[in-house]
């Protein structure tokens, strides 16, 4: 697998809760928000597990914001959904153990790279993004100055939206618009939609928690993360969230494809 050239950020906020139920991974090859849920310690318990599960197929851990390539060997989709799986096993029975934990659940969304066929027509595997998720966080990706979402909410109104019968700008403000309809941990078991995208320089993709989409609209997002380094974009994100009075976590994690040839330093 050819080495991938990388720079990313993260950022994260408590907003206006009491503790903060988010956790973050932004460590080649795998880059993750996880948005816990449930009572007191519950919701980051469960947040942590899943971000524990894929440590352990990423770099050590180094600086917040870095430049690096892809260790080697590559993930596969089906090494990345093992992970996920046992991350839900793991919160289950964290949950079983505690005396309040009901509810106790994530949501996780990332991008990871992965070796892979693209298509039937591809030579061999290849290295790809894998964009994964379960819930309500979100991957989006930045081209030029266009944002797209690349996920899609495992949300009540997102099936209302789904359905005909609400608008997406009426999603935005409905009062059960934090219900998921899958998450890590709770429910029947779920596994993670994935989709594969070829590896391009000049790409840039944003994970973040639904206290970011909460606060900020997708054009603002586009502007804040435009002409910004990786670091830089997270960082902003966050703190025009938090300034706005953000009423729940705001996570954030940018990654960067770098042109071919450019020179990275491990961190």
């Amino acid at each position: 697998m050819r080495e991938v050239a990388l720079r990313w950020g993260a950022a994260t906020d408590t907003g206006l809760r009491a503790e903060n139920q988010d956790s973050l991974l932004a460590r080649p090859p795998v880059f993750a928000v996880a948005d816990g849920m449930g009572g007191h310690a519950a919701g980051r318990q469960a947040s942590i597990a899943v971000v524990e599960r894929l440590e352990r197929v990423a770099e050590p851990a180094g600086a917040p914001s870095a430049e690096g390539t892809a260790p080697q060997p590559a993930l596969t989709v089906e090494a990345l959904r093992a992970l996920l799986r046992e991350a839900d096993a793991d919160i289950r029975r964290a949950a079983a153990t505690l005396g309040d934990a009901r509810g106790m659940g994530t949501t996780v969304a990332g991008v990871a790279l992965v070796e892979e066929r693209l298509s039937q027509e591809a030579p061999g595997p290849e290295p790809s993004w894998a964009v994964f998720h379960i819930g309500d966080s979100r991957v989006y990706r930045l081209a030029g100055e266009r944002l797209q979402q690349l996920s899609t909410d495992h949300s009540v109104v997102q099936e209302l939206v789904d359905a005909g019968m609400i608008s997406a700008d009426a999603a935005a403000v409905h009062p059960q618009r934090h219900l998921v309809t899958r998450a890590l941990g709770v429910g029947t078991p779920a596994e993670a939609d994935v989709l594969l995208l070829p590896v391009q320089p000049g790409q840039s993709f944003l994970i973040c928690s639904d206290g970011l989409t909460g606060e900020l609209r997708d054009a603002e997002i586009a502007e804040l993360l435009t002409g910004r380094d990786a670091a830089s974009a997270a960082e902003e994100l966050v703190r025009t969230a938090a300034r706005r009075g953000a009423s729940d976590n705001v996570t954030a994690v940018v990654v960067e494809v770098l042109p071919e040839g450019s020179r990275t330093d491990t961190p």
